[in-house]
């Protein structure tokens, strides 16, 4: 009988293996560590920058409690991102459908003109005009004015995703229900948007992380510390030496992660999320 041959290209498979696992690892701990220090330093009673067991205690909650503007940025957050949120799903879901089913010479090109046009025309570039348009109009400080801004921004690269969900729904879907009395309103709202849902909790979700997190725009427009959202109230929790405020701090990063997690999990456990159509004709 003849030994048993070990393959020479074992050693190699190992090592590809002990540095896939090892990269695996640094990038796992990557996300982790801020994760547990957000989780941790809210109960600690002397929070810092490193991630150590907490010295329990509550006291930093009542800290942040008693904050004037803590509570109420996050009220402003929500009222923000509810009307971008809901400015940019109901629109984009309107222009998408008529986008896919009405045929416009250069349709396809006027599509990724917007997305370009959105990815350019964005950012510091568009701060100043929108800054003094929204000034001649009157509404600086204005909550409403300032989330319908944020969904202009966001529109563009909404409906060019949602354009992708409403192909996938076929035609022969919608002639049935006409062939039975169906309105263009019913066919939209019993026929397409059923099979196109979850696109549209895709772009619900991400409309709202991509408001809740919108700093620069709510800095500009609500000069009101009052009117502020919790993204800019967030930096100027400081102590009195100018320096990060880790008593407060920590609390209302949890507070303010809680919304956006808990919006995740319950689209995707009713919904999913996928960015392309599901259903082809």
């Amino acid at each position: 009988m003849t030994a048993r041959t070990v393959p020479a290209f074992v050693p190699r498979q190992v090592l590809r293996r002990t540095g896939y696992v090892t990269f695996m690892a640094v990038v796992l701990a990557f996300f982790a560590v801020p994760m547990l220090w957000l989780a941790s330093a809210p109960f600690d009673s002397d929070p810092g920058l490193g991630l150590r067991w907490p010295d329990w205690t509550l006291s930093n909650w009542q800290v942040t409690f008693a904050h004037p503007y803590a509570l109420g940025s996050l009220v402003n957050s929500v009222v923000l991102c509810v009307v971008a949120t809901a400015v940019t799903t109901v629109l984009a879901t309107l222009a998408a459908y008529a986008l896919s089913r009405v045929r416009i010479p250069g349709r396809d090109a006027l599509l990724y003109l917007l997305l370009l046009l959105s990815s350019v025309v964005t950012g510091t570039a568009a701060m100043v005009p929108i800054f003094v348009m929204m000034l001649q109009l009157g509404l600086i400080n204005s909550q409403y004015a300032t989330g319908l801004v944020i969904a202009g921004g966001l529109l563009p690269a909404a409906i060019f995703i949602l354009k992708d969900f409403i192909d996938s729904v076929p035609r022969s879907y919608e002639e049935s229900a006409r062939v039975f009395g169906a309105s263009p309103t019913q066919v939209l709202l019993h026929v397409v948007l059923p099979v196109a849902r979850p696109g549209i909790a895709t772009i619900l979700v991400w409309a709202f992380v991509q408001a809740w997190g919108n700093f620069l725009l709510p800095f500009l427009l609500l000069r009101d510390v009052e009117a502020q959202p919790a993204a800019v109230l967030l930096t100027t929790l400081k102590d009195e030496g100018g320096s990060a405020n880790l008593t407060v701090i920590p609390v209302f990063s949890l507070l303010y992660a809680v919304p956006v997690v808990a919006l995740y999990l319950f689209v995707s456990k009713r919904y999913g999320f996928r960015f392309h159509g599901g259903i082809k004709a």
